[in-house]
């Protein structure tokens, strides 16, 4: 374990100075500010520690991302000696650096055979930017220009930069930030919620061919690609039935338009296999990466091409005129070789795989499956979910469920595990290096947590 954590300063210090700079991420500031925020000091494993000494088990890998847990030596260190060696160069200059070299061969190695090609960004937000320039551009150099419009999900989420606002379906967002031309969106395969009588396979495939019906209306000729999360994330960690993602791919085949799967959450190992992609059993054309490639120590992300794409652009396309100062920097490239290789080398995404996310499954329903407040549980690996609902049988779910998981999730921060709300769900997604005994801990906090929720409205 790390040394104790002896506070410089104290709490109430820290968050008056918190409230006098920040602005934090999709609260309401002056709330925040009245309560003051958890000031987050040490982290371990799965642990965290607050400056005022309270242990929290962190069931959502910081925002989906620490794969390795806190505190891996490996990865300071890669930091370190890489800013010793080549703190920053760029990718402009017709210059490159080993470090970003070996990060690319080590991910292509680990990815299917069709990708070949990555554009590094700084992040998740940044990729899918990136992925619509780099669509638009692919498109233009095959001598097709009109071939623009970019089709996401209702509800689904790319990130919060202006563009990548746009890409996701949360409507909240659009209205604070506008939108950008040529994007359409469709439904999102959210059974529980809109599938009324249909069976799971029905509702999956009519969702689908929704995409077709929408590609129709706009005009083959003029759609260029589109996005999806394999699983929606930030929306409430929905997993599409299996009739969805071949029918998916089989219309964007058939129209000729790119399939891009937003990689960020899903990828490097969360669903036990190195990419949800591959759970799901579908073949993109591009992936959008970032999260787990560095464990979140250090920001990094990226576009991948496949190879049909990449080829395209390299032999045809001439000058991209694209760039960021940061693209593939040398520390993150360093970081993230660490990473990927602490995942390979320590057969951890096998481990999810084959042990603790069976294992994590398996406890969820024995501990959820008959409760009065949960409806349904959906998962795979170190990934789940919990539907509240009001009524099990007809499926329906409470008018104020958001209030009602917001409450369940501060329940959880009082009993010393960090889970999360969206809509009328409980998501967790804990490192994964999580122990048995760790996943026994995150189950049963959660369930004091959704137990206090459930007394709190007479429902236990």
């Amino acid at each position: 374990m790390n040394a104790p954590f002896i506070p410089q300063r104290n709490t109430q210090d820290y968050q008056k100075a918190d409230a006098a700079h920040h602005i934090h991420a999709f609260l309401d500031q002056k709330a925040l500010n009245a309560e003051g925020p958890r000031v987050m000091v040490r982290g371990e494993r799965l642990n965290l520690w607050d400056n005022d000494g309270n242990r929290y088990l962190d069931g959502m890998s910081g925002l989906w991302c620490t794969q390795l847990g806190y505190g891996r030596k490996d990865l300071t260190s890669a930091a370190a000696a890489q800013m010793d060696q080549l703190a920053y160069y760029n990718m402009f200059f017709h210059t490159t650096h080993p470090a970003v070299i070996e990060l690319s061969e080590l991910l292509f190695s680990l990815l299917p055979g069709h990708y070949s090609h990555a554009i590094y960004t700084n992040s998740g937000s940044e990729a899918n930017e990136v992925l619509i320039r780099t669509v638009r551009r692919y498109w233009q150099v095959l001598g097709k220009p009109q071939k623009k419009v970019m089709i996401g999900r209702w509800n689904g989420y790319h990130g919060s930069t202006l563009a990548a606002t746009a890409l996701g379906g949360m409507k909240f967002m659009h209205e604070m930030g506008g939108m950008i031309p040529d994007i359409a969106h469709i439904d999102e395969p959210y059974w529980y919620a809109n599938g009324g009588e249909l069976t799971p396979a029905e509702f999956g495939r009519r969702c689908a061919l929704q995409l077709e019906e929408k590609i129709l209306e706009l005009g083959a000729d003029n759609v260029a690609g589109f996005i999806a999360e394999p699983f929606q994330g930030a929306g409430g960690m929905i997993f599409p039935a299996e009739s969805y993602w071949p029918e998916i791919q089989r219309i964007c085949r058939q129209y000729n338009v790119l399939l891009c799967a937003d990689e960020v959450i899903g990828g490097f190992g969360r669903t036990g296999e190195w990419f949800a992609h591959q759970h799901f059993g579908f073949e993109p054309d591009t992936l959008s990466i970032a999260k787990g490639l560095t464990s979140g120590y250090i920001p990094m992300g990226g576009l991948v091409l496949s190879k049909r794409i990449a080829e395209a652009l390299v032999e045809r396309g001439g000058v991209f005129a694209h760039g960021l100062t940061y693209s593939g920097h040398p520390v993150a490239a360093a970081v993230a070789v660490a990473n990927l290789k602490a995942l390979r080398d320590e057969g951890i995404v096998r481990r999810v795989k084959d042990d603790t996310g069976p294992y994590l499954q398996q406890l969820l329903h024995e501990a959820f499956a008959a409760h009065p407040l949960i409806g349904e549980i959906q998962g795979t690996g170190l990934l789940a979910a919990l539907q509240f609902a009001e009524d099990k049988p007809t499926r329906k779910r409470f008018a104020h469920e958001n209030d009602l998981a917001w409450q369940c999730r501060t329940y959880g921060f009082e009993e010393g595990v960090i889970i999360r709300s969206t809509l009328g769900r409980m998501i967790m997604a804990p490192a994964l290096i999580a122990s048995r005994s760790e996943l026994d801990e995150l189950v049963e906090k959660t369930r004091l947590a959704v137990d206090r929720t459930a007394r709190s409205i007479g429902r236990l």
